[in-house]
């Protein structure tokens, strides 16, 4: 999953960056409002924090433009603690949810998980396709009660498909959502983890989950 964090404060950015990457999360920061809308227009992210009070372009005309321009990422918006007008107009403005500062990471990454699971029908962290199952909280991964092992970026492309199901994702879709801004990422390295990911979840299981759709990308389950 991706994350764009929009944070002047330079050292809160970098350690939230810092403890959601801790967590397989891709992410980009913004350290001003005009970077931060910029990257928030002309990327795909699953997630956006946002601070209130920004350099460039404040949070809530951020969310109030991104709104306008029919861009419905689930927004966090983050305020200072006890400015109950500044969350009001957040929240007016089209954010999802708000967190005060100082906040603890625990219940920031919980609340990215709870807007990022909004869209999807899961119970609880747990995301499966048949006889797949993947736990977004304990990074557990089973094929029929068979614990599968994976790193870091093939947990995070299989959710990404997981949160997808039955749906072709393009190799473009996958890397703007599974790879940071910078990462300069090839085409064919999505190829590459997707064959790590067949020998770890179809190799030596009767049926096939991973199915490539010649010119147009990959999909997981029927």
């Amino acid at each position: 999953m991706r994350v764009l964090v929009i944070e002047d404060e330079h050292k809160i950015a970098n350690s939230v960056k810092k403890g959601l990457e801790q967590e397989n999360y891709s992410v980009d920061v913004a350290y001003t409002g005009t970077d931060g809308y910029d990257l928030a227009v002309s990327e795909e992210y699953d997630v956006i924090i946002l601070d209130r009070l920004l350099p460039g372009v404040e949070g809530v005309a951020i969310v109030t433009r991104l709104r306008s321009e029919n861009i419905h990422t689930p927004i966090l918006f983050l305020t200072a603690k006890g400015q109950i007008k500044d969350r009001v107009e957040g929240l007016n403005a089209g954010a999802d949810d708000y967190l005060s500062k100082p906040f603890a990471f625990t219940e920031l990454l919980a609340r990215v998980r709870a807007l990022i699971r909004r869209p999807i029908k899961s119970v609880g962290s747990k995301l499966s396709v048949e006889d797949l199952t993947l736990d977004t909280v304990t990074f557990d991964v089973q094929r029929v009660g068979k614990k599968i092992n994976l790193s870091n970026k093939e947990f995070s492309l299989l959710e990404y498909l997981m949160r997808h199901p039955n749906k072709i994702m393009k190799k473009e879709q996958i890397i703007n959502h599974v790879w940071s801004y910078d990462a300069n990422v090839l085409l064919n390295t999505v190829e590459v983890y997707i064959k790590h990911l067949r020998d770890k979840i179809d190799k030596g299981f009767d049926k096939k989950l991973i199915h490539t759709i010649r010119g147009f990308g990959y999909r997981i389950g029927k």
